[in-house]
């Protein structure tokens, strides 16, 4: 077993890539199957569905963007091979020639249009994955051309996840509009895909077996030697570990913290631990004149800043990090990871202080505190379930009777996520699309007033400052970076000071991997079919 670097990714991220290797990767001709097991399931194909990391790395293996991202998170062609910007508002697309759908339909500039409609339709996770000011404009059926009211120069960088659709299949299958999250009744394209890349999907069994299988019909070349990759959900961290020691699956995440030098001692696998973008932190509604499922009638707690710092305060992340994330996670200061913005060393993050959160409750008029539901997954991050109960005894200790609501991330994502937004004290974990301080500001901290507006689609409680809203306006469209990042870090001072959110840690990828595969770890967690290669 060997381990070879790949490139540098943002500098202070260079071991974090490193490819995981094995001598003698099987030829291509190979038959090869390879197994993969996540604790959460893959529910839906619509790739406009849900923005979940896992989610949307299984939809990149059957669907692709105009431009993609390489292994150190670079950007670069793919189903556009090149664009220019003629004028500062303008980008125009050449679109790749003799490119298939699945079905075997062409894929065409009226595609790409149809997607960009679609993708910010109502109904869709995705809308801020393009920008909501853009005309998309066929020049010819291999050209289109991107307007923009006002130069925007992270446009590219927000098309991440943005998957492009056939528009002559999604017309055949009634699928035009995107399928929310919380759709009671699965439609066509939640079932079903007809993509460009590399692979198929033949089965899908939500929630419980995904097959993709290798399409002969691809436009490009592909690095992995598979011919089959086999999804099975394993919730059981105990049956998860098992089956991949045993050689059942070749690859699982997350490898539990207390399994991990178990794993990595087997004869059949190791882990694989990189640092991850992604930010796992605290929100709370602070919008609603009467907080659900709190004690409190008639008032909530979390409209008074002094309850929202006493929150915060309250909140051993230390310990956390310590004793939950056994080491394996970096405290946080900020909604963005660090390596992500240049001036997040200027933040430090204010110091776990009980003493101080019991008298902000008391001065706010909760001496004895109140009660309040916590919604939290136990199927998709780190050591989630645990993280929220530690939160819950620290906040007990100040008084705070928290009563934790835990489930899989099907009913956890439909319950909190739009249009439902039925939450009053939530977990999530964040890893900005555009690689940008903007997405977190438009899209987690932007206020959720204007519902005809994408801005604010995960700002799950409503934090509403306007004048984050209209720094993030000016952001979107700074070409100084050096001026950009100061109005960056104004509006995380603004947030700060608001205690509008509570960032926990960035966690550490955990992947447990057969010593038989070579894959790439990349620091945005998704693992990528394509980049998979499998000793036969």
């Amino acid at each position: 077993m060997s381990f070879v670097k790949s490139r540098p990714l943002l500098a202070c991220l260079t071991a974090a890539t490193a490819l995981l290797a094995v001598a003698g990767a099987a030829p291509a001709s190979a038959a090869n199957t390879f197994r993969f097991a996540f604790q959460g399931d893959l529910k839906s194909l619509d790739p406009y569905t849900l923005k979940e990391t896992f989610t949307i790395a299984a939809h990149g293996a059957v669907y692709e963007s105009l431009v993609t991202r390489d292994k150190d998170l670079k950007l670069v062609p793919g189903l556009a091979e090149s664009w220019e910007t003629p004028e500062p508002t303008r980008y125009r697309f050449h679109l790749r020639k003799n490119v298939k759908f699945h079905d075997g339909s062409p894929f065409t500039a009226d595609d790409v249009i149809f997607s960009a409609e679609r993708v910010r339709a109502p109904g869709s996770n995705f809308q801020t994955n393009v920008p909501a000011d853009a005309t998309f404009v066929k020049v010819d059926d291999h050209t289109v051309d991107m307007v923009l009211k006002n130069p925007n120069p992270i446009a590219l960088y927000q098309f991440g996840g943005w998957y492009i659709m056939s528009k002559t299949w999604a017309e055949k299958h009634d699928a035009l509009k995107p399928t929310p999250v919380a759709a009671s009744a699965p439609s066509y394209a939640a079932l079903h895909e007809n993509g460009t890349g590399p692979f198929t999907i033949t089965e899908h069994q939500p929630g419980v077996r995904t097959v993709f299988k290798k399409f002969d019909g691809y436009w490009g070349k592909v690095e992995s030697n598979l011919d089959e990759a086999i999804f099975t959900t394993i919730s059981n961290d105990a049956t998860r570990v098992a089956a991949l020691i045993s050689g059942e699956v070749d690859w699982v995440d997350p490898v539990p913290l207390q399994d991990q030098s178990r794993v990595s001692s087997s004869p059949n696998a190791v882990v694989v631990n990189a640092p991850e973008l992604r930010t796992i932190y605290l929100g709370m509604d602070q919008t609603s004149d009467e907080l659900r499922g709190s004690n409190v009638k008639g008032k909530n707690p979390f409209k008074d800043v002094r309850v929202r710092e006493a929150f915060f305060r309250a909140i051993d992340e230390d310990a956390i990090v310590k004793r939950v994330m056994r080491g394996q996670a970096t405290p946080a200061a900020l909604l963005i990871a660090p390596p992500l913005f240049p001036l997040a060393g200027d933040f430090k993050r204010p110091a776990y202080d009980p003493a101080k959160a019991k008298a902000l409750l008391a001065e706010a008029g909760y001496p004895n505190g109140f009660e309040v539901p916590l919604d939290c997954p136990n199927d998709r991050y780190v050591n989630d379930e645990a993280i929220c109960q530690a939160v819950t005894s620290m906040l007990a200790r100040v008084g705070v009777k928290v009563n934790l609501i835990a489930q899989p991330k099907a009913k956890y994502f439909a319950k909190i996520l739009k249009p439902a937004f039925d939450t009053s004290f939530y977990m999530l974990g964040w890893t900005p699309s555009s690689m940008d301080s903007h997405n977190i500001l438009y899209e987690i901290a932007g206020c959720r007033t204007d519902k005809a507006s994408p801005r604010g689609t995960t700002n799950l409680g409503n934090y509403c400052n306007p004048k984050v809203d209209a720094l993030a306006d000016k952001i979107e469209r700074e070409t100084d970076q050096e001026a950009r990042n100061l109005m960056i870090k104004q509006a995380y001072e603004i947030v700060m000071n608001d205690w509008g959110y509570i960032p926990l840690h960035q966690q550490a990828l955990a992947w447990g991997v057969s010593k038989k595969v070579k894959l790439v770890p990349r620091a945005d967690n998704q693992m990528m079919l394509y980049w998979v290669s499998k000793e036969p």
